[in-house]
């Protein structure tokens, strides 16, 4: 079996317009060829964040806070996590989120999420939504007369 190591594994650039696409990220759930959990290591330079805010419909996502100073915006405010913290990221507007590297050194985090043949995720300071199916991703603006 494959395996990757949370704190020194390899990771990747990540192409422009990926979430995180302004450090680097190791895709792990494809890496150990998972099929029903999604997971991604991201190191992040200071001040920037895994894309913007964010809720998914369809997929619960956990965020494991591995090194630096690791911190996402939720509903409620902003929050700085400790290396080793782990927080949930229920489905619905509820969970919605950005997590970024809220410190002067570089960070790394993890995202753990289920997994689903078809996604929705909605970016409501963006006022769109996007869809994937098949393993291909649709970001579009929200309908006319949509609050």
């Amino acid at each position: 079996m494959e395996t990757f190591n949370l704190f020194n594994g390899e990771t990747d650039d990540v192409p422009a317009g990926a979430p995180g696409d302004r450090g680097r990220a190791a895709r792990v759930g494809s890496k150990l060829r998972a099929a029903r959990l999604g997971m991604s290591v991201y190191d992040l330079p200071p001040g920037e964040a895994i894309g913007p805010y964010h809720f998914e419909w369809t997929d619960e996502e956990w965020l494991i806070a591995l090194a630096g100073k690791v911190a996402f915006r939720g509903p409620e405010g902003e929050q700085t996590l400790e290396p080793g913290d782990v927080v949930c990221f229920p489905t619905g507007p509820a969970g919605a989120h950005q997590v970024r590297n809220a410190g002067d050194t570089p960070a790394r985090a993890a995202i753990v999420s289920s997994q689903n043949e078809f996604g929705i995720v909605e970016y409501p300071e963006e006022e769109k939504v996007a869809i994937w199916a098949g393993g291909t991703y649709y970001k579009i603006d929200h309908p006319p007369g949509r609050p």
